[in-house]
């Protein structure tokens, strides 16, 4: 059994950067493209710093991409992946919350969101966030194999088992336990796109 339930997914930190700055670049993300560009160099000083594990620069970083672009969705989630690393779970929440308010079908938020939700006792919440990120993302094997357990948890044996072997097709490694445990749940490595 995989023990990932706790680990947040991590920001695809290239593609975000890239992105975000082929954006401002355009002229979408921001007002004027001096402050896009400004928003683009925030935010990819503050995913090094991320990547680094300098988690108060990362943070300052995240905070100067907001000012110069208050919508980034990914600043938000990844102060959001802070704060659930730290274990500042409202926080979190709130963060990824904000990051939904700007892209309602940001898999990586929905999903991490929907293991805060698991967290803080709230496994419905977290069905629900399951199921948004499959619509999202169809093929997302850890997805599946969460709401599978989440769903065997609940008594919901056929479905859960439905959803279980989708996430082993999808990802052979995904070996549900014997037994339903709402700490067994898994996290993807980081995606990159």
């Amino acid at each position: 059994m995989l023990d990932y339930h706790r680990r947040p997914v991590r920001a695809p930190l290239f593609f975000a950067a890239a992105l975000l700055f082929a954006a401002a670049c355009s002229g979408s993300s921001a007002p004027d493209s001096s402050s896009g560009r400004a928003a683009a160099d925030s935010l990819a000083r503050g995913l090094q710093a991320h990547t680094a594990g300098k988690l108060d620069e990362a943070t300052t970083a995240y905070f100067e991409t907001l000012a110069k672009d208050p919508t980034n969705k990914y600043a938000f989630y990844n102060l959001g992946e802070i704060a659930q690393r730290q274990g500042r779970l409202a926080a979190a929440e709130s963060y990824y919350r904000l990051a939904l308010d700007q892209d309602s079908r940001m898999p990586s938020a929905l999903f991490n969101l929907a293991i805060v939700r698991t967290s803080l006792g709230a496994p419905q919440d977290a069905v629900a966030l399951y199921r948004q990120v499959i619509a999202a993302d169809p093929d997302s094997a850890v997805a599946h194999f969460n709401l599978g357990l989440l769903l065997r948890q609940a008594g919901q044996t056929a479905e859960a088992q439905q959803e279980l072997a989708t996430a082993q097709r999808l990802d052979p490694k995904l070996i549900p336990p014997a037994t339903p445990s709402p700490a067994g749940q898994a996290t993807p490595t980081p995606r990159r796109t």
